[in-house]
């Protein structure tokens, strides 16, 4: 049976179970369903749970077990000459079953003997497939026909199901914790294997970017230069870029849609404004390298100015586009946030209204402002498309924005493209730039919600 269909299978069970748990509910409570502790819906949810959860626990289990053991056995019944292979070699006549099994390429020609394993894979796959039908419609109506057994008028069916919502919600969290706690691990684990190579120093401060190492010992290739300045100084670069084209507008489109717009125009124009945060990053980034890049260079050339095709300015001025809505929506937000008493209090003493906005909600808004454009320039520092296809891949320690110049993100991409060895330091580079990525982002951003709650605390 396919997956799909089985899992549509239990989801036809699950709707089953509800019908028969609330009919049950009914019944064991004399058709009076104001003796029943919880409501009938309730009751059909518990039954529905017990059908669903432990099944689908069988289910994701099993999967996650299926390819370990079923290769295993077809490993255990193969020949002995292919048995006892080398690792790499045997790895590539699993594969070659598998593909085969598949319908998919095989790296070369299939003899009488890996055409007996896929056979015989193929059939292990096929019980497997079955069985695992079998086992989980089983377990959904085991646990259907238990749920049914336990009702009765004094259940606390809604508590149940509370009690199991609550704790499916935990593991939730500790799945979306534990995955964060790896994904950090796995990085930081790669940047000291790097860092064992490459002493931090040189990587911190070093002002030579250059990671083409010799991958084997009978190779010819440079010993490489590991000196991260040059790539933060262009990721720095064209963050301040971003930012001093974000913040301006940003701000006064906030302060526009909030204290001078009507509801009309601010119905309209805000929704379009934040429009800009939902285009994929690759249109900004195609943008960015066919129109604006030779717009720019052409008019630079009028003027007797070079200016690169992946300059710090054009790159730049595109994020910065990008990143207005994120300004423009939390300084809004905030703005809006600021006590009407506060306006009340100011238009008393005989302030205008620009003098209300500049002495009055910008400073009350301060604190949240600065904690949007933090946010924002943490965004501006992590964002790869837009760089990886403006931005060039020079590592040049420059502050003219006239210049191209290269950044973490586009790094770490170069560097991670293509088939590579996962034990030079050239490859671990890229781990050793995101961790250092990593923190950068993460300071801001502890930075900006520490003074949004603050704003937070004052003024809700």
């Amino acid at each position: 049976m396919q997956l799909t269909t089985l899992l549509f299978v239990l989801l036809l069970l699950s709707s089953l179970a509800y019908y028969f748990g609330r009919k049950r509910a009914v019944s064991v409570s004399g058709g009076q369903v104001k003796d029943l502790h919880s409501r009938p819906g309730y009751y059909g949810f518990y039954t529905v749970l017990w059908c669903l959860l432990p099944s689908l626990l069988v289910f994701s289990s099993w999967l996650a077990m299926e390819d370990q053991i079923v290769t295993q056995l077809v490993v255990q019944d193969l020949p002995e000459h292919i048995r006892t292979l080398p690792d790499s070699q045997l790895s590539l006549a699993i594969n070659d079953i598998k593909n085969t099994a598949n319908g998919s390429i095989v790296s070369g020609k299939v003899d009488s003997d890996i055409e007996a394993a896929v056979s015989h894979y193929s059939s292990l796959y096929n019980t497997s497939r079955a069985a695992l039908a079998v086992l989980v419609l089983l377990v959904a109506i085991i646990g259907l026909s238990i749920s049914l057994k336990k009702i009765n008028p004094s259940q606390r069916a809604r508590n149940a199901v509370e009690n199991i919502l609550k704790y499916l919600l935990i593991a939730c969290s500790t799945i979306a914790i534990f995955t964060t706690i790896g994904i950090v691990l796995s990085v930081l684990f790669e940047a000291i294997r790097f860092f064992q190579m490459i002493p931090p120093l040189d990587f911190l401060f070093g002002l030579n970017w250059s990671p083409q190492t010799a991958i084997r010992a009978d190779q010819v290739g440079s010993s490489g230069s590991f000196g991260a300045i040059p790539l933060f100084t262009g990721t720095m670069l064209i963050s301040f870029i971003a930012l001093l084209v974000a913040v301006p507008i940003g701000l006064m489109a906030a302060i526009y849609l909030s204290e001078y717009a009507n509801s009309k125009v601010r119905a309209v124009v805000k929704p379009l404004l934040e429009v800009l945060a939902g285009i994929p990053t690759v249109v900004y980034g195609f943008f960015a390298a066919l129109t604006v890049a030779p717009l720019f260079r052409e008019f630079g050339t009028s003027w007797g100015l070079e200016i690169s095709s992946e300059s710090a300015l054009v790159t730049g001025l595109v994020m910065g586009v990008m990143i207005i809505p994120f300004v423009s929506s939390l300084s809004d937000d905030v703005i809006n946030a600021v006590p009407q008493a506060m306006r009340d209090g100011s238009y008393g003493l005989g302030a205008t209204q620009s003098e209300t906005i500049r002495r009055v909600i910008i400073p009350a808004a301060l604190p949240g402002i600065v904690g949007g454009v933090l946010l924002a320039a943490s965004r501006a520092i992590g964002e790869t498309m837009i760089v990886v296809m403006a931005a060039g891949l020079a590592a040049n320690l420059t502050a003219n924005p006239l210049e191209a110049v290269t950044t973490v993100t586009v790094q770490i991409v170069t560097l991670l493209v293509g088939d590579q060895e996962f034990d030079s330091a050239k490859t671990l580079a890229a781990f050793a730039l995101g961790l250092m990525l990593f923190v950068t982002t993460l300071f801001l951003n502890v930075i900006a919600l520490h003074v949004v709650r603050k704003y937070r605390e004052q003024y809700e």
